[in-house]
This record gives C-alpha cells, sequence and structure tokens, in this order.
C-alpha cells in the first residue's frame, strides 16, 4: 500500500493542457484567464461578484482593508480556524476577541458571541468572521441576525466548503459564498482544497461598492479606469489612489482554477460518498466524527480519539498521514502575547485534545479508504 495522505491534489491531462495553453498565449499574468475564472466560480458559488487573488489570507487581508478596519476595531471569530482568519485583522492593527466553540459541529457557538456582544459597550464591536469549519456550513442567518443586532460586518471564511450549503428558515438552500448573509467571503485554492490552483484565493461578494474597492486594493491601489482617473494624460497614464498590495494571480493559476471547477461538482459528490464510507463504517463505535449533513463540503473529515497522539502515531506507523487541525489559536505564542491562556475555550481545547482529520479527496479509492478504517478501528479496539 503506497502513502496515503489526509489531503492530496487531483491534477488531470485536461488541468495539464489547459496550464501549457496559457503559457503559449500572450498572457502570463492580468490576462483574460483571470476574469474567466472569476465569472465561472462566482456562477459557481451563485453571487454576483468574485475577485482572484493570490491566497486565501491575501483575501482574508483584502476584506479586512476593504471594510476599514484599523486600530479601533474589535472582531470575533473561532480558536478553530487557521491563524490567518484572525491574522488579517491584526494586519490592519484590530484586536481579535475569540470565542468558543460548539462542540458537535466545531463551528463558532453563536450564543456565546451574542454574550461578548452584549457585555460589551455599544459600538465596541466592529465585524465578525465565522468559519464554515471542515466544510460545514455555518448558518449565516442567524449570524446575520446577530450582525443586524449589533452593527457588525460579516466575513465568511468558506475556505473549506465551495459547494457546501446550510438550509435557512424558508427551507431554502443558501451556498457558501453566495452573498446573501456576509458581506464578503473568501476561498482558499491551496492543493489540498476542493479546487487547486497551487496558491490561490478567490473574495466573493453582492456588493458593488466592495468589489470595486477590491479590485483596486489587490493591485497597488492602482487604476487606469477612464471614468475613475481624477485626471488623465493619455493612453499610458495610471493613478494610484489608494495604498495597495500586490495580491494578483496569474493568468497560469487561473487557467488551471478553471478546469479543476469544470470538475468542482464531481468531485464534491465524492467527498460526500468517502464521508458516507466513514460514517457507516464508524457505527456502533466509540468513533465520534464531528455532525455532517448533505450540505457539508467535507474538506476534512474529523474524528475525536482518546489517545489521539497514540492513534496519529500508528497510522503513520502504517503508512497513513492524518493531521490534526487545528492547535486553538489562543494557545499559540502570539496570541498568548496579547492576554490568552490555556482555559480559556474549554470546549476548544477538549477538541484539540481529541480531533485528527482523517484521508479525505476525491482520488481516494475504496481500497484505501477501507484499509485506514481498519486500522482506525484496530487501533481504537485495541
Amino acid at each position: 500500500m503506497n502513502s496515503i495522505p489526509y489531503g492530496r491534489q487531483d491534477i488531470s491531462d485536461a488541468d495539464i493542457a489547459a496550464v501549457i495553453e496559457t503559457l503559449k498565449s500572450d498572457f502570463l499574468t492580468q490576462g483574460p484567464k483571470i476574469q474567466e475564472f472569476e465569472e465561472s466560480f462566482a456562477q459557481y458559488i451563485g453571487v454576483k461578484y468574485a475577485v482572484a487573488v493570490s491566497n486565501g489570507t491575501a483575501a482574508l487581508h483584502l476584506c479586512a482593508l476593504a471594510l476599514g478596519v484599523n486600530n479601533q476595531s474589535k472582531v470575533i471569530t473561532t480558536p478553530i480556524t487557521f491563524a490567518a482568519s484572525a491574522n488579517c485583522i491584526k494586519y490592519c492593527d484590530g484586536e481579535i476577541t475569540l470565542v468558543d466553540i460548539d462542540p458537535d459541529t466545531g463551528l463558532i457557538d453563536i450564543e456565546k458571541a451574542r454574550k461578548v456582544l452584549e457585555q460589551a459597550e455599544k459600538g465596541e464591536y466592529s465585524g465578525i468572521i465565522p468559519v464554515d469549519f471542515a466544510g460545514l456550513a455555518v448558518n449565516l442567518e442567524e449570524v446575520k441576525k446577530l450582525a443586524n443586532e449589533f452593527n457588525l460586518w460579516i466575513i465568511e471564511d468558506a475556505c473549506h466548503a465551495p459547494g457546501g450549503y446550510f438550509v435557512d428558515s424558508n427551507g431554502e438552500k443558501q451556498f457558501c459564498g453566495n452573498g446573501d448573509f456576509a458581506d464578503l467571503a473568501i476561498f482558499s485554492f491551496h492543493p489540498v482544497k476542493h479546487i487547486a490552483t497551487g496558491e490561490g484565493g478567490m473574495i466573493t461578494t453582492n456588493d458593488p461598492e466592495l468589489y470595486k474597492e477590491l479590485l483596486l486594493l489587490r493591485t497597488h491601489g492602482i487604476t487606469k479606469d477612464a471614468d475613475a482617473l481624477q485626471e488623465n494624460h493619455g493612453g499610458w497614464y495610471y493613478e494610484m489612489q489608494e495604498l495597495g498590495y500586490n495580491y494578483r494571480l496569474s493568468d497560469m493559476q487561473a487557467a488551471l482554477g478553471i478546469t479543476q471547477l469544470q470538475r468542482a461538482k464531481s468531485s464534491l459528490e465524492k467527498r460526500r460518498e468517502i464521508a458516507m464510507r466513514y460514517d457507516k463504517a464508524f457505527e456502533n463505535t466509540s468513533i465520534i466524527s464531528l455532525k455532517g449533513g448533505t450540505g457539508h463540503a467535507y474538506h476534512l473529515y474529523v474524528i475525536q480519539a482518546k489517545d489521539r497522539k497514540g492513534l496519529y502515531e500508528y497510522l503513520r506507523e502504517n503508512k497513513i498521514y492524518a493531521q490534526v487541525h487545528y492547535i486553538p489559536l489562543h494557545l499559540m505564542p502570539y496570541y498568548q502575547k496579547l492576554g490568552y491562556k490555556k482555559g480559556d475555550f474549554p470546549i476548544a481545547e477538549a477538541y484539540y485534545d481529541k480531533c485528527l482529520s482523517l484521508p479525505m479527496y476525491p482520488t481516494l479509492t475504496e481500497k484505501e479508504q477501507d484499509f485506514v478504517i481498519e486500522k482506525v478501528k484496530r487501533f481504537v479496539n485495541g
């Protein structure tokens, strides 16, 4: 049996051909493939606007900038996420407040977020960043009620969940990143994600003003749009109107993203099939998995094991490279310097002590998955 990682990219002949074709074209960056990828992704998600950027972290940073985060801003997010979900606020000199998680889902506990807001001064908080952890969609309808009550903006971190959804109070599917509730949403195209471009990210929104601001900020704050120029000296003329960044995606990456996106639905179906096989295999055992559901996008399949370290090492001995997602942010030395300490978020810590992400990717074969299941059961059952 070959080694089995927790996640793996799937690169097809069509992907390779698309990249080669772009390499032979006139544009390697800032060309037509960027807009094509953005439009295709927006259509897939069901949103008006999409802005392609260099990675998911850049997407978060640009969102914070576009929403005006500064040293007067306080923002809520979860400790169970990749560091960038919180770091983007620190990049803008804002302050992060972490809120504990729901033990069944791993998602931010909305009622605990409410308590933080109720205990704060009016207007003390600016926004909230819910995370669709592992691919399970946060109920943004509930988050939006909270945001409306306390005058917050919402950035949905949907890096784990393109194609995922929750069902709203009207019984309608609300797809992650569709802009119906969040001001902005972000996605990542890291190799282990649903859509791989090497590195890459996307921001989605239904707000035309935020969309224009994002386009400006991702390219140094520079525009050549004749309608936006304060002066116009000729066809060569451009203006730097804000302090922006070079957070652009290349045409080669966009070309790869376009062909990856064409397989997104079938890949998502395969992830859900793999999750169902895990669910069935672990029925009537002591193995506990995070809450699933039909709208789950299954970037990760997370179980809870009493002897997580032992299981992790046993699986590695058998060339199964499971992973831990995530070490709670408040246990990181950087955030402990800001005043956080062990014991602040007991549910997140209890989750961390037991969590393990099993292999989950569309090209995982039934034989490989059966091998993983057998080894997990053997260790757990002693």
